[in-house]
């Protein structure tokens, strides 16, 4: 009684592509906004332009995160650093 065992089309351990999705994995594509105050005609982020940066500034007086705005990691940093100038001076 010897018997032959037959492999299914199927194999184990191999699933497709979409199986494998989920929530917590990043997608392939990724959709980024351009950072809106580099490029042409971009405002200058100074810490005398009251207008601008209270843009970035919440209504409880935190500055909001880059994620959020969309704003580059330079110019994140010199908005932070402007804000907390304009702070200091009493602008803001």
């Amino acid at each position: 009684m010897n018997r032959k065992k037959f492999k299914s089309s199927k194999k184990k351990g191999k699933q497709s592509s979409f199986a494998k999705l989920s929530i917590f994995q990043q997608s392939k594509y990724k959709f980024k906004k351009k950072c809106p105050l580099s490029g042409k005609g971009a405002p200058v982020v100074d810490y005398k332009n009251i207008k601008l940066l209270k843009r970035y500034v919440s209504e409880n007086g935190k500055i909001l995160a880059s994620r959020i705005t969309s704003v580059s990691l330079k110019k994140q940093r010199q908005l932070s650093i402007s804000i907390k100038r304009a702070r200091n001076l009493a602008l803001i």
